[in-house]
């Protein structure tokens, strides 16, 4: 039989253990398709993916496209006559013309149990929602956004001191495993494939810097959630004001309580021991870590200790 012929598509470094799995155990893939080395860094100095060097350290051709839909990279792709196609984290959504190039089918990791979460965010979609799991879903590619036919998933826990970059490199496991199970299913011809409840999906966008402001007004249960899936990014901020000096001011950690606070939301609550709790529209944020405008990060004590007694101070 025939050795199967398989194309990787991924860019995120959440996409590397699926990849080399894929070349240590078979099928090895007969090329990576990227995304184009970029520009990176304050020198912006220009960086390929780092997926990229995995292939070349292997001896896979890789392919870098500005576009998928362009009719010459399409027409690169049907050279390589692919019995299957696996994109995990590519960063291009893929045209009708090139799932039809695969002879078998062109599947998708994607990071969240289908259909609960679809989009770019749905790592951080799930810690959000206080998920109590997420996982990994093998799905066929559609051309609607993550809507695809499910072959099969593989889940993880959430645990209560788990953020976005601790999710994220455990699914990147997680997602290696779930392709090994789903690939000789595929070639098979012997994979199930599960029809999506659309009334179960929602949506999760590619987040920008500023949804990581922090509403303060908001519960201090909901405001841990929001701290723990922004990190590491887009991270978690709002302003302080200094006697109505605003100043950009990021929490990377803390812990919500139930009892409320003194002020209105955002006021600043010296704690024994030089802790600071936030008032929230319902408890109170206990500051654990944080980065002061053009500081470095450090313990909220350690910050504490240089307030004014003379100030107000405020978080908004």
């Amino acid at each position: 039989m025939p050795v199967p012929r398989v194309i990787f598509f991924g860019s995120g470094e959440i996409a590397i253990p699926s990849f080399e799995r894929l070349i240590k155990e078979g099928p090895r893939p007969v090329a990576l398709v990227t995304q184009p080395d970029k520009p990176a860094g304050r020198h912006r100095v220009l960086t390929a993916p780092p997926i990229k060097q995995i292939a070349v350290e292997a001896g896979i051709p890789v392919l870098q496209p500005e576009s998928v839909r362009d009719e010459s990279s399409l027409a690169e792709l049907r050279a390589l006559a692919p019995d299957l196609i696996v994109v995990m984290a590519y960063g291009q959504l893929l045209p009708k013309k090139l799932l039809k190039i695969p002879k078998i089918a062109c599947i998708n990791l994607h990071g969240s149990l289908l259909p609960r979460h679809r989009g770019a965010s749905c790592v951080q979609a799930a810690i959000l929602a206080g998920d109590a799991e997420t996982g990994v879903t093998v799905m066929h590619v559609a051309p609607k956004l993550d809507s695809g036919d499910i072959i099969l998933s593989r889940s993880t826990p959430i645990v209560a001191d788990d953020t976005g970059g601790s999710v994220h490199d455990r699914l990147a496991v997680v997602a290696a495993e779930a392709l090994v199970a789903a690939v000789p299913l595929i070639l098979a011809g012997t994979a199930p494939r599960e029809i999506q409840d659309d009334s179960l999906a929602n949506y999760a966008p590619k987040l920008e810097r500023d949804d990581g402001r922090i509403d303060w007004s908001r519960s201090a249960a909901e405001i841990e959630l929001q701290v723990r899936a922004y990190d590491p990014w887009p991270g978690t901020w709002c302003w302080l004001e200094d006697n109505g000096e605003k100043k950009r001011f990021k929490v990377l950690s803390g812990l919500p309580g139930s009892e409320p606070a003194e002020g209105e939301a955002g006021s600043l609550n010296l704690l024994e021991g030089g802790g600071v709790a936030i008032t929230c529209g319902s408890g109170a944020y206990q500051l654990k870590e944080i980065q002061p405008d053009g500081g470095k990060r450090m313990p909220v004590e350690q910050w504490a200790r240089g307030l004014r007694p003379d100030h107000r101070y405020r978080l908004s």
